[in-house]
């Protein structure tokens, strides 16, 4: 066991779990602006906008992340003559898929709120901005953030199939290090897929235990 756990391959992991991070985190972050400003524009009834949005939303879904990612990272160079790196392709696509999930659920969130609700906004004095800021919004952020920090903890997970476009992340510093120490150390996949395992439980437990605390002490 010791002789795989040498002090390169706690380096090569943490730089895979640095890749994966990076992808992660700043999907997440393009998501949830892009995610907030959808679902609000989704709520006012637009009637374009509301089929614009809905039909990339089930785009979005009915395509399997994987096509996605194939498609910008190999289907933009041959169409459009220019090329980016796995990780910016990655970027993209986790943040788009990321962005129209984020929106439904902002939506959702918004017309889960009872009319109502409005109405006694504009009869305490509050104009129609007044009352979406300070009676709607705030409980439909209430509503929205455990089913939102579900969609964060999916977002990490899923960033392990980016290895199918040649991102060296962390289950591909896994691959890499158990051919290594295949020939010499036969237990090698079950100590590194291992840790891989705790490292990823890691990340999104707490996020999972959070929502969960979130919805007991909400219901």
């Amino acid at each position: 066991m010791f002789e795989i756990l040498t002090l390169s391959t706690w380096k090569a992991l943490l730089e895979g779990l640095f890749v994966t991070l990076e992808i992660s985190i700043i999907s997440i972050v393009i998501s949830l602006v892009a995610g907030m400003a959808l679902g609000i524009l989704m709520s006012f009834k637009n009637r374009f906008i509301f089929i614009l949005c809905r039909s990339g939303l089930e785009i979005v879904r009915v395509m399997p992340l994987i096509v996605w990612l194939f498609i910008v990272n190999f289907g933009l160079a041959t169409w459009f003559g220019f090329e980016i790196s796995a990780i910016t392709a990655s970027i993209i696509v986790f943040s788009i898929w990321g962005s129209f999930e984020m929106m439904d659920l902002v939506r959702g969130s918004l017309a889960s709120i009872p009319k109502h609700q409005f109405e006694a906004g504009l009869a305490l004095g509050l104009n129609k901005l007044q009352t979406y800021l300070y009676v709607i919004m705030p409980q439909a952020t209430r509503r929205l953030i455990p089913a939102s920090i579900n969609l964060l903890s999916r977002m990490i997970k899923s960033t392990s199939i980016t290895i199918l476009i040649g991102v060296v992340e962390l289950i591909k510093v896994g691959q890499q290090t158990i051919e290594f120490y295949a020939r010499s150390v036969y237990y090698a996949p079950f100590i590194i897929y291992g840790l891989i395992f705790f490292i990823y439980f890691l990340l999104c437990y707490p996020i999972s235990w959070y929502s969960q605390k979130l919805e007991k002490k909400w219901r």
